[in-house]
């Protein structure tokens, strides 16, 4: 089978990004024997910054896992980066466009070709006042449901120290530490075979979203909300600005240590409600 990437520009990448991301930021990190070295995985981190990315990327690879990201088009138009996304076999995604759910296509094939496709949830930075992960869209569990592949929870905090949502001002100096930590597969067993299910889709999708909320929760020594803050509405914990969502499902915790796709294009896709990707990232 040829390989949809180049594995020469993924060396490269490595050998540049690798000791640069050492040198700039202090990394801890736990959990990465959740994450397996061989077969396809979906990675589901929650979204803080767009620095993100780069620590993810680093974590994954350090698991021994090479992350393919899905990554708003426009960034393969830009020249000299784009040539490279492709060459490293990054996924674009075409937000507001009517082939919009192509990106799900292409994540498919990916999995099957055994990749490790990094999924943001939340499509975009928390908009949380408190940093905590937010509703999310069913992006995620549209992949995990129509390939039967594992979801693998990831939390990272401290990246919204090095550059904040909003902020084009990247802040080194002192030395910023990010902690990571992945916890064990998701068991979305009893929605196997739902993909075009929207109430399945929305289930298996909050199920993630209480295991990633209770990694972020370990990370920072407190009690993740039991509602998560859905920007979509005018309401919020705090007062205004969002709302409070339907809760989350208990779930089993942490068992051991981009902007999204285009919704309606996803649901006419897929013909059920599947939504979101990421808008961020390249390893």
């Amino acid at each position: 089978m040829s390989k949809s990437y180049s594995p020469t520009w993924r060396l490269i990448s490595v050998i540049v990004l690798r000791p640069l991301l050492l040198l700039l930021v202090r990394n801890k990190w736990q959990g990465r024997q959740n994450i397996p070295r061989t077969g396809g995985i979906i990675l589901a981190p929650n979204h803080l910054s767009y620095a993100d990315w780069g620590t993810d990327a680093l974590f994954f690879y350090q698991c021994g896992r090479y992350p393919t990201f899905m990554i708003k088009a426009s960034a393969f138009e830009i020249k000299g980066i784009g040539a490279f996304l492709h060459k490293a076999g990054q996924l674009p995604v075409n937000r507001g466009r009517a082939d919009a759910a192509l990106v799900l296509k292409e994540a498919e094939k990916a999995l099957a070709e055994g990749a490790a496709v990094v999924v943001y949830p939340e499509a975009t930075a928390t908009r949380d006042p408190d940093l905590w992960p937010m509703v999310a869209k069913t992006g995620v569990a549209r992949l995990a449901l129509a390939t039967g592949t594992p979801v693998i929870p990831v939390a990272h905090w401290g990246t919204q120290d090095i550059l904040p949502y909003g902020s084009k001002k990247v802040r080194l100096f002192p030395r910023k530490t990010v902690r990571t930590v992945a916890g064990p597969p998701v068991d979305l067993s009893q929605w196997a075979g739902q993909a075009t299910s929207a109430r399945a889709l929305r289930a298996a999708t909050n199920a993630i979203m209480a295991e990633v909320s209770a990694l972020v929760g370990q990370l920072r020594s407190e009690q993740p909300p039991a509602v998560p803050y859905d920007p979509s509405s005018a309401i919020s914990r705090t007062g205004g600005g969002g709302s409070l969502a339907a809760p989350l499902p208990p779930g089993n915790g942490p068992r051991g240590a981009a902007d999204g796709l285009n919704g309606n294009a996803a649901h006419r896709e897929s013909g059920g409600a599947a939504d979101g990707q990421s808008e961020a990232g390249q390893a």
